[in-house]
């Protein structure tokens, strides 16, 4: 992995400054001008280094690009940051590269060289003040190099130490008395060690972009697991398939570190090995997350988030009796009806001749509407597909007779109905009475019949009437009679939610 180690400081460039720091301690002593001549030396093996450095950054960036070209996902955003170090190194070299030749064609005039590797009048004092601190240059170019700094810490955030060497190398801090950084480089220093100085910031450059290209290379796995473990699985979209549908799984390499145990959370509770288990005491559909957590080489906690769900349904088994597969026209049926692995709300049924609501939990209301037979077709969501799982027939039949009866309230205004017994006229000329039809108190099918007409028999003769109340005349012929007379209700005639009329049996009472 990249960080100090893969760009140790050479004996070379270990001489280098030592040489650097010696010579500049001569300078305060005022050395005479042959001394300068050892900065041209150290110039001269500073230059060496950045084509050493130029070359191998070079190839880092080709390596780069190959990298790039194997796997772009991967490698992008690297590369990308890698291509701005190079852009924002290449900025700050070039400004010092001119920086030096202003300076020497304040000096060596019309002989100063471009390259600024020959200096002629090495002993001057007075250019780099007044190049750098009277026009001010010396300030812009401390800011060029803060800048710098502080943009290649931002990009070694994982390396601690990588943050300390750049903040060290391009430091722009004053002396320890105080002298700030841009006059105790400038102020009264020779040209040729003003040069020299700066060429060694060229070189820092050169060799910080190469320390942090490497870095930025390296960061392209680091965040990839070793694996020494690699199998095979098989993921299936479900472990329910239906006739007719499709069976789908993913098949797929496992690769695990087994010297590392990963964390399962379900929510932020954790799961002990990854398996989760739940306590299934409610139906339908229910969906969970969550994350895995793991350690990369590079010490950074990482995070796979993922969703799943399952379905909880009834324990249940189909019994029916084919021969009794009966519904009646008219009324309402209550179906419960269930598709296992499959929750309720994606089933959905269909009747030709038939109207079906569905209610909740699987239940549906089917109602007959038409003679002979219906079809419930029950069709489930699988896949965003609806597929047909089942059909069954039902013979529709009309709903069996109910019986007539007087309907009366007695003396604590209980409803009551009668066939044959005795009643008084009092309770006869109630509000509520009235010709009914009805399956009785013990009905096993819930239906409503409407009295179409009846005929109220007496001594006096018959009355008949339309509806289900006493007419005025029926109840005049009751006021007449006396104690043992019978009333007797015939021909009575009901309908019922299937539309037929039937004619009921008879009702009899004695006063």
């Amino acid at each position: 992995m990249s960080g100090a180690k893969n760009c140790p400081e050479t004996t070379r460039q270990k001489m280098i400054g030592m040489m650097y720091l010696v010579l500049t301690a001569m300078l305060a002593l005022n050395v005479s001008s042959e001394v300068l001549e050892g900065f041209t030396m150290v110039d001269n093996s500073l230059h060496n280094t950045i084509i050493s450095a130029s070359v191998r950054n070079e190839d880092l960036y080709k390596q780069f690009e190959y990298l790039y070209n194997q796997n772009p996902t991967k490698v992008k955003e690297w590369l990308d940051k890698a291509l701005e170090v190079k852009k924002q190194s290449d900025s700050l070299y070039n400004y010092i590269q001119n920086f030096k030749y202003e300076i020497l064609k304040m000096v060596d005039n019309k002989n100063a060289d471009p390259e600024a590797r020959r200096v002629i009048n090495k002993e001057n004092y007075d250019a780099p003040g007044e190049y750098a601190l009277v026009k001010g240059n010396g300030k812009i170019l401390k800011e060029k190099i803060d800048n710098y700094r502080n943009f290649l810490i931002s990009l070694s955030g994982n390396s601690p130490a990588k943050q300390q060497m750049y903040a060290t190398i391009f430091s722009t801090a004053p002396s320890e008395n105080g002298v700030p950084w841009e006059y105790a480089l400038f102020e009264m220093m020779p040209v040729s060690a003003v040069i020299t100085v700066l060429t060694k910031y060229q070189s820092d450059i050169r060799m910080a972009e190469a320390e942090l290209i490497q870095y930025l290379k390296a960061q392209t796995d680091v965040s990839d697991f070793r694996v020494n473990k690699i199998e095979a699985l098989v993921v299936p979209n479900s472990r329910y398939v239906f006739r007719g549908s499709k069976y789908s799984a993913q098949i797929v390499l496992s690769a695990v570190d087994s010297t590392k145990t990963p964390e399962f959370y379900v929510g932020n509770t954790p799961v002990k090995n990854g398996i989760y288990e739940v306590n299934c005491n409610q139906t339908g559909s229910f969906t969970y997350t969550g994350f895995v957590q793991l350690t990369g080489n590079d010490g950074v906690i990482r995070k796979f988030p993922f969703t799943s769900d399952y379905i909880v349904g009834e324990p249940s088994a189909t019994i029916s009796n084919e021969d009794l597969n009966v519904v009646y026209r008219g009324i309402d049926h209550k179906f419960s009806i269930s598709v296992p692995g499959v929750a309720s709300e994606n089933i959905s049924v269909r009747v030709a001749g038939a109207t079906v609501q569905k209610t909740a939990g699987g239940k549906f209301i089917i109602r007959p509407t038409q003679d002979g037979e219906i079809n419930v077709a029950v069709y489930a969501k699988v896949e965003g597909k609806e597929i047909l799982m089942g059909n069954s027939i039902y013979r529709v039949r009309y709903l069996p007779d109910p019986k007539a009866y007087l309907q009366y309230s007695d003396a604590g205004g209980i409803t009551r109905l009668i066939q044959d017994g005795n009643l008084n006229k009092r309770l006869l000329r109630g509000d509520n009475v009235a010709i009914v039809a009805s399956y009785g108190e013990d009905e096993l099918i819930q239906a409503k019949f409407n009295i179409i007409s009846f005929t109220m028999l007496t001594i006096y003769g018959s009355v008949e009437t339309t509806g289900s109340r006493l007419s005025n005349r029926q109840l005049a012929d009751i006021d007449r009679l006396e104690g043992g007379d019978y009333i007797t209700f015939k021909n009575i005639k009901a309908v019922g939610p299937d539309g037929k009329v039937r004619n009921l049996g008879l009702v009899q009472v004695q006063i």
